[in-house]
């Protein structure tokens, strides 16, 4: 029987603020089992990139990364922003006489966790920079660590071709853990946004579907009731599903310690 790998996705937006970032990390000590936590900073880089006088491109909501711009995410996500997470994580365990698990920040580059390639450039000549896609996860690096009681927080920097750092969008790296990691554990992936989960009607927040499967899914695209930006959130999470992952979660950040108002994702 595997043990229960609980992998969790957190935006910048939650990580970046004090207050949200103790609520996650209540919610995150008080979960059982074993525990990854993805997170991203991108408000932070742009503010850093303002700060250094580095202008910010965006192209369909993705950081055009040059080298300028590699050198602040490398800075704000592997260093500012992920050791914050580890330091105040590390705080809460040291108030639990019980707990000797061992927060561990890393990057892809770390133990080759994450390797990727370089985004090539699209057919209408846009080029994204020192942007990766991700090719393969050290499932056994990370599967030493977990087993030795070590809870990785993981940024959103990968391992290219040659030893180039590439800046990787944070739910293709969660969901790429997740489904590599899916051979040894019993893997859920947790992904936190602003609501409890997904929602049946966007003016009522506590309208939350519990459990989506395929077929509802099909239901709920044809009604209308799900579009927009859930729309890649739940095609991703299907997509993990199919590759091995026993079960997707969507839900708020502040929520984590009780997953039952949260949106269930089966297949």
């Amino acid at each position: 029987m595997k043990h229960k790998l609980t992998i969790v996705k957190v935006g910048g937006k939650i990580v970046e603020e004090p207050a949200s970032l103790n609520q996650l990390l209540t919610g995150f000590t008080q979960m059982e089992g074993r525990r990854i936590l993805v997170h991203g900073g991108g408000r932070t880089a742009t503010r850093m990139a303002s700060s250094l006088g580095i202008e910010t491109h965006m192209i369909d909501g993705r950081r055009v990364t040059d080298s300028d711009m590699l050198r602040v995410v490398t800075m704000v996500y592997g260093g500012l922003v992920n050791k914050n997470i580890v330091a105040q994580l590390n705080a809460k365990l040291d108030r639990d006489a019980d707990s000797n698990l061992m927060p561990l920040g890393l990057t892809g580059a770390d133990m080759s966790l994450i390797r990727s390639h370089k985004r090539p450039p699209l057919p209408d000549g846009t080029d994204y920079g020192f942007v990766g896609d991700v090719d393969s996860v050290n499932t056994d690096a990370l599967h030493m660590l977990l087993e030795g009681g070590t809870l990785p927080i993981i940024a959103p920097l990968t391992l290219g071709a040659d030893g180039q750092l590439l800046n990787t969008n944070a739910d293709t790296i969660a969901g790429s853990v997740a489904t590599a990691m899916a051979s040894i554990y019993d893997v859920t992936l947790v992904f936190c946004f602003e609501h409890k989960g997904v929602l049946s009607n966007a003016d009522n927040p506590d309208s939350v579907i519990q459990r989506i499967d395929s077929n509802i899914y099909s239901q709920l695209k044809a009604e209308g009731i799900v579009s927009g930006g859930m729309l890649p959130k739940l095609d991703n999470s299907f997509a993990a599903l199919r590759a091995g992952v026993k079960q997707v979660i969507i839900t708020r950040a502040d929520l984590l310690a009780d997953l039952s108002m949260a949106t269930v994702i089966t297949l």
